[in-house]
């Protein structure tokens, strides 16, 4: 019984901890042909849940030498860094995400003829592998969390395979929701930017960067959440104000 409460919590913590993920899979699966994202999501999650449970395995058996510090780099008094292979993949997913965020953005306002952003921009193996590469990112604070609440292989690997099925079913209709609610794509790559954002400063304070005697301190889930929940809202209330501006004409 005290397994099955376990593997219970750690579901609902994995689905609170994929929101990102999510997002970002719903996302980057547009840039496939559109005949291929059902299939683009189905592939890419289902890998990287096998990969999740390698990673589990490895985790388990050598989570001390991810651990362990790298070495240290400074640049007079101006930076300093101690990072450790976690605090690395950490801080090359924040600067990732950020970057194919902004990329879109910049691609979404530079593209004059929006019927030719449905899909296409890239190859299915390369979304595919997309996916699965920042999934595995992803996955490092959840199964981290994971491991702190329990000890138990299998209760950690259902929860992985659970809330990989799950996150199949959900990235299917958020995807279908962009793709019928267009203008909310802007809300959703500002948002992927906050994620990078967050991503940044958890991997600088696991890497202990210091930047002018100052040092980083990561994003709260909290402020993360809060952060998401006013974008939202502005969102909804520019749009409610433009109609109205609109019937005003």
């Amino acid at each position: 019984m005290e397994n099955i409460i376990t593997l219970l919590l750690l579901i609902l913590l994995q689905a609170v901890l994929g929101f990102d993920n999510l997002l970002y899979i719903s996302l980057e699966s547009k840039r496939a042909p559109e005949a291929d994202q059902k299939r683009v999501r189905l592939i890419g999650i289902s890998i990287a849940i096998i990969l999740r449970i390698v990673l589990l395995f490895v985790l388990v058996s050598v989570i001390k030498y991810f651990q362990e510090p790298l070495g240290n780099l400074h640049i007079g008094e101006f930076f300093h860094m101690n990072p450790n292979a976690h605090s690395l993949i950490v801080l090359f997913g924040g600067v990732f995400i950020i970057y194919t965020a902004i990329k879109e953005i910049w691609h979404m306002l530079g593209d004059h003829d929006l019927s030719d952003a449905e899909g296409g921009k890239a190859s299915t193996g390369k979304v595919i592998m997309m996916i699965v590469i920042m999934n595995v990112i992803f996955s490092f604070d959840s199964i981290l969390s994971a491991m702190a609440l329990t000890d138990v292989f299998w209760v950690m690997a259902s929860a992985i395979v659970v809330s990989g099925v799950l996150m199949i079913w959900l990235s299917g209709h958020v995807s279908e929701f962009l793709k019928k609610n267009r203008m909310y794509e802007v809300l959703g790559l500002f948002i992927l930017f906050v994620v990078g954002i967050m991503l940044l400063t958890e991997g600088g304070h696991l890497a202990h960067i210091d930047i002018m005697g100052e040092e980083i301190t990561p994003m709260s889930k909290t402020t993360f959440y809060f952060v998401i929940f006013i974008l939202v809202v502005v969102d909804i209330v520019q749009g409610q104000y433009q109609k109205k501006l609109l019937k005003g004409k």
